[in-house]
């Protein structure tokens, strides 16, 4: 029987039944007869536990349970399994919803148990000195004015068992190490005698004097980690390999090692945290724990006193990491997930073939790029245009593509809105809908998450899909943390590569421009938010729109008139080639004339197909799409129109000679504006070289003053130039006049002055 798809035989046989309390015991119970087994079953699992199981106690135990409207199911042993490191088998491959994505279920596991090297365990002193073991153990521990519980006496429980008694609590560690200092070795005589079959009890955290429970302890310094059920010699082993933080390691004088762990914690809540953080490491890494042990007034086995013939006895002391936060520290970086180093030696003659090209030239399989642009860029079109390129192996935006299958995420429009969106750009780039199979929608808008919650899910139901590419619209939808701070979107990008490295599989998102004009910036800083949106990725592909001055929007509108005019000639006219010349055939007024003097009966839809152009260039917005990438070679940039509802390329490459707001002016279009400057240039030497001369012969090569100049430089009617004028030349040309002279000073050298 199963859980879930689960077999809960297989999870109880990771669940160590003397590892339990009481409660726990019977919630296995209780599970398992929710869950349709029998009490044969409980009875067996729980015959495990030598020291406390009793034939026939589960068979009359599983008779009161009768059921509740809150069940205890076969979830509890799951998790039961799961906190003693056990991880649930996928079924087929496929990944559960209780599995870590990313390899992470074995996060906390850093000891391969089948090649753990065991180590000899230390071995009792010949001759103990009982004072002298426990006075070490005192000083370790505790400070001298700290109160100290312990206890000497136990009974007899019905079963036969020896328990400890509350003990005492009303002396310091100080009080105690000095008694013990005079006793020459009876501890009996400081402590109190005890039933030597037995042994002593301790407990590790200071109280307050007043009591032995929870609430009575006063500095939550340290825990308990104890196995009953495991070779002495493998704990001993994983306690040294895992580097538990441990103060002290007692041998318990029989099936056990009690190793007081560091935990330090400020108060009970933290406390809880960093023990259950403990023992789910140990849990994974192979440690049968008794999860009794986890309040922090726990007793612990005394050393220096002996314990049916065998000695309690200090193991070892300071070991391991010298905190519980260098430990934890520890023990995530050793198990980081991170891949091993490569030696470049190594490798030389077998080098790794890269990544087969998804989008030629710009993207690999297995990549990531972000399509960047303003809003009504047309991205999301852009984005289903993509997606239908790779489904159907075909050109996008002038780049050629691979073919494969395409997961398209849509968190924007509702789901009819985008899958007739599909259905137009189909039709608009003339597909007959041939590889549709190869495109998978995930329209969940208004029910989408974060993007950190959005991921395993998303790589749970894509796991068998072998999905060429995963195409997210848009990222605003599911960021988390602020889009401005580098840190926050470093870890929010990092799910992408979760993604691509799980799925195997490229992941293509766009993202908004920041506001303002963007036509100075690079193509890689217009993406609003952190600049990690423009390093992150592996390829960059921006979208800025171009400013298209009237007259070539006039031009492109001709252009789009005359060929409405000749296909429609095409159609119904016979031999009109022969009547027009090859030039005349772009100019569509020609083109209109030459098909309305055919008289043909159709001339009215050639009147609507003339309108429709016009119309249609009218609405077309202009783009300039450039790329960063970092794999291959820069491109050089695309333009296209966004013709709702594609983007074609503009094959007239009238678009090169456009703009961006805010850019400077290039192309043809602006021709006028850089003759004029190169004019006014050309004016400026010309004056320059006037003044020049002038300065030589004005005053026949001696210093000449400004009305000298301006005399020379009369017009052809004899009026000499202005003052004013002349002033402007000078400054112009970089001189200056003397304020004393009134000469003009200039850096003519003498061979200038002097011809």
């Amino acid at each position: 029987m199963t859980n879930g798809g689960l077999d809960l035989l297989d999870a109880l046989e990771h669940i160590n039944p003397s590892a339990l309390d009481y409660q726990q015991w019977c919630d296995v119970g209780m599970a398992l007869k929710h869950e349709g087994y029998t009490a044969e079953v409980w009875e067996r699992w729980s015959a495990r536990d030598a020291g406390r199981y009793h034939p026939g106690e589960c068979r009359k135990k599983w008779q009161s349970f009768n059921g509740s409207h809150n069940p205890v199911t076969g979830g509890t042993i799951v998790q039961m399994a799961m906190d003693h490191g056990w991880r649930p088998a996928s079924q087929d491959g496929e990944i559960g919803w209780d599995d870590a994505i990313g390899g992470h279920a074995d996060d906390l596991k850093v000891v391969n148990s089948a090649w753990l090297e065991e180590k000899d365990l230390p071995k009792a002193p010949e001759r103990m000195d009982g004072a002298a073991e426990l006075i070490r153990y005192l000083q370790i521990l505790f400070t001298s004015d700290e109160n100290v519980g312990y206890v000497t006496e136990s009974y007899e429980t019905n079963d036969g068992r020896r328990v400890p008694t509350k003990g005492n609590y009303d002396r310091t560690a100080g009080q105690l190490i000095q008694a013990l200092s005079k006793c020459k070795g009876d501890v009996g005589s400081v402590l109190g005698d005890y039933d030597p079959t037995t042994g002593a009890w301790i407990r590790f955290n200071p109280l307050d004097g007043k009591g032995v429970k929870n609430e009575n302890v006063t500095e939550y310094r340290y825990a308990l980690v104890e196995s009953d059920t495991m070779d002495l010699t493998r704990q001993y082993s994983l306690m040294i390999e895992l580097q538990l933080p441990v103060a002290v390691m007692v041998h318990s004088g029989k099936k056990s090692i009690h190793a007081i762990v560091r935990i330090d914690a400020q108060n009970y809540d933290e406390y809880r945290q960093r023990v259950d953080y403990l023992y789910s490491v140990c849990q994974k890494n192979g440690m049968e724990l008794d999860r009794q042990n986890r309040n922090p007034s726990r007793l612990s086995r005394m050393p220096g006193v002996m314990r049916n013939g065998k000695p309690q006895y200090i193991l070892a002391e300071n070991v391991g990491c010298e905190s519980f936060a260098a430990w934890k520290e520890y023990i995530e970086s050793i198990n980081d997930n991170l891949p091993e180093m490569d030696n470049l030696a190594g490798i030389v003659g077998n080098f790794p073939e890269l990544a087969p090209e998804l989008i030629k030239g710009v993207l690999r399989h297995g990549h990531k790029m972000l399509l960047s642009g303003p809003s009504k860029a047309g991205k999301s079109f852009a984005l289903i245009e993509l997606t239908i390129a790779i489904a159907e192996g075909l050109e996008w935006m002038g780049f050629k593509c691979d073919t494969g299958s395409v997961l398209y995420i849509n968190l924007e429009l509702d789901r009819a809105s985008c899958l007739n969106r599909f259905r137009d750009v189909y039709r608009a780039i003339g597909m007959n809908f041939e590889n549709a199979g190869n495109i998978d929608i995930w329209n969940i808008r208004g029910q989408a998450c974060p993007m950190d919650k959005l991921t395993p899910k998303l790589i749970r139901r894509a796991q068998k899909k072998k999905y060429a590419a995963i195409i997210l619209d848009p990222i605003y939808k599911v960021i988390t943390g602020d889009e401005n701070s580098a840190d926050q979107m470093s870890a929010f990008c990092n799910q992408f590569d979760k993604i691509c490295t799980e799925l195997g599989c490229a992941f293509i998102y766009c993202h908004h421009h920041s506001k303002g004009s963007q036509g100075q910036k690079k193509s890689m800083d217009r993406a609003s938010g952190s600049g990690v949106f423009a390093r992150d990725p592996d390829a960059l592909l921006d979208m800025i729109e171009l400013d298209v001055p009237r007259g070539a929007l006039d031009a492109e509108i001709n252009r789009k008139k005359a060929e409405a005019c000749r296909k429609w000639a095409d159609k119904w006219m016979y031999r009109w080639t022969e009547k027009l010349l090859p030039q005349d055939t772009g100019d569509h007024m020609k083109m209109l004339a030459l098909c309305r003097s055919s008289g043909s009966t159709r001339l009215n839809e050639l009147e609507e197909q003339v309108k429709d152009a016009e119309r249609l260039v009218e609405q077309r917005t202009a783009w300039r799409i450039e790329g960063v990438l970092r794999e291959f070679p820069p491109i050089k940039p695309k333009y296209v129109w966004f013709d709702y509802p594609v983007h074609i390329a503009d094959d007239g490459g009238k678009l090169k000679e456009m703009a961006a707001d805010g850019e400077r002016r290039r192309g043809n279009v602006y021709k006028a504006q850089e003759k004029r400057r190169a004019s006014a240039e050309e004016k400026r030497k010309s004056r320059t070289d006037e003044l020049n001369d002038a300065i030589r012969n004005a005053n026949a090569g001696e210093p000449v003053t400004v009305k000298d100049i301006a005399s020379y430089m009369s017009d052809e009617n004899g009026t000499p130039a202005q003052d004013a004028t002349v002033r402007k030349w000078i400054k112009n040309a970089g001189y200056s006049i003397d304020k004393n002279t009134g000469y003009v000073i200039t850096n003519v050298s003498s061979e200038d002055v002097t011809e």
